[in-house]
């Protein structure tokens, strides 16, 4: 199989396969990447084109860099859209921009510092709850505590206050099926996207008392304004970006600390380093975010765990015109997959690779890397809005729980993956926890 308008012979496994359709896509490009290489291309049957798979550093820049505009959003984004809207994740060209330029305020250093009291407290509370569990000698649901602790902290700052008028409202909080439905099919969506009434109700309220200010991203994606034109979000966009901020800013940071936890378990030693390092550390209300920036054990841990288990462990993406990629003339409409969960395993640019050990994120080893050869929050113009933040979060759970817990393995078996949207663990993660 030859596609028209190749510059150069491009290697290609011999049985065809959807890509991006199933979770079957991971397994398919661990076997075939030692055979075929950092560039090869799987025909799609239902597709009826080739899609190409790029684990070359180089490649990745110019796909996500230097020429990110001629490569947009693609393969999945159909079924994204159904669960989160037209928001930031989902949206292209001049929408995309557009939205990007109106929220990025909300994501400013100075911003997000000033939910760092906020982070502290929410986790210093969930810290109670771990040592009720320790002291009744059972098991932590390690999963099921990071998923509600992180919807706690992203609720808190998207709804300040508005938080406890949804609860008083509706008797409960209804955005809580983010962390107790582990399913993200057509049900899931249906009932997410139910919740616009809710946000709707929230957006008139807010509307109709703008002289009640408040601090929160809520308040902040209301105000945004479009520099170049002056308008404001719609009332559907501003939805849309509210939905987008709870499902998504929680699910990859809840699976990312579920991970990590993971990992410290299976390495003690690095755990008893990573608890040790916290006790140097000032107290949290006067950490901060760049405080905690500057915790180099605890940066260096969520680096190497983020580099190992990236959440969103597939970036897909399909050209608008022709390009040159690897030596290779590809045609437009043509879909691109990257792969930071083998990027960051590549050998050529890893020492062993499969070993967890955060020393590879020293300075001096992160400048002797090529750039492109790490991006769990992707890159580029389109690289994760939510990053700082979700470190953020990470490290300030880190820096609580580690130096008041020890958390130890259940089971020694080797979990099994759900490889979907995000890079997860199929069952909940269950680990002893023993006060220090």
């Amino acid at each position: 199989m030859h596609s028209p308008g190749a510059a150069v012979p491009v290697p290609e496994p011999p049985e065809s396969f959807d890509l991006g359709a199933s979770e079957e896509t991971l397994a398919k490009i661990r076997d075939w990447l030692p055979v075929y290489g950092d560039f090869f291309r799987v025909y799609s049957p239902r597709r009826r084109v080739y899609s190409y798979v790029v684990n070359d550093p180089e490649a990745v820049k110019r796909v996500l860099l230097t020429n990110h505009r001629n490569y947009v959003k693609g393969v999945g984004t159909d079924q994204i859209s159904i669960l989160l809207g037209r928001g930031i994740m989902t949206s292209s060209g001049d929408d995309w921009q557009r939205q990007r330029r109106m929220l990025q305020p909300a994501f400013h250093r100075r911003v997000l510092s000033g939910f760092g009291g906020a982070i502290a407290q929410t986790n210093e509370e969930y810290a109670s709850r771990w040592d009720a569990v320790a002291r009744h000698g059972v098991p932590l649901n390690v999963t099921e505590a990071a998923s509600e602790l992180t919807l706690d902290i992203n609720l808190r700052a998207i709804f300040g206050d508005d938080l406890a008028l949804i609860r008083e409202r509706f008797g409960a909080n209804p955005f809580s099926i983010v962390h107790t439905e582990a399913d993200r099919d057509l049900r899931f969506a249906y009932r997410i996207r139910s919740l616009g009434t809710i946000l709707q109700e929230l957006i008139d309220r807010r509307r109709a008392n703008p002289q009640e200010k408040r601090v929160d991203f809520f308040e902040m994606a209301l105000e945004a304004e479009d520099k170049e034109t002056g308008e404001r979000m719609s009332d559907r966009q501003l939805i849309d970006e509210l939905i987008t901020l709870v499902v998504a800013g929680h699910e990859t940071t809840a699976s990312a600390l579920t991970w990590t936890w993971y990992l410290l378990g299976r390495h003690p030693e690095i755990q008893e380093e990573l608890a040790a390092s916290t006790l140097g550390l000032p107290a949290l209300s006067t950490l901060g975010l760049e405080g905690l920036e500057g915790w180099a054990v605890g940066q260096q841990v969520i680096k190497e765990s983020l580099r190992l288990c990236p959440p969103g462990w597939m970036i897909a993406r399909r050209t608008v015109a022709p390009d040159v990629l690897h030596g290779v003339a590809l045609a437009a409409a043509t879909d691109v997959f990257i792969s930071p969960y083998f990027l960051h395993r590549h050998p050529a640019h890893w020492q062993d690779p499969e070993r967890f050990d955060p020393s590879r994120f020293a300075p001096a080893a992160e400048a002797a890397r090529h750039r492109f050869v790490y991006i769990p929050f992707g890159v580029g113009p389109r690289h994760c809005i939510g990053e700082a933040l979700a470190t953020f979060e990470m490290a300030t759970h880190l820096a609580v729980m580690s130096r008041r817990f020890r958390l130890t393995p259940v089971s020694d078996e080797t979990p099994r993956i759900e490889a979907r949207i995000n890079y997860r663990l199929r069952s909940d993660l269950s680990m002893w926890i023993e006060p220090r």
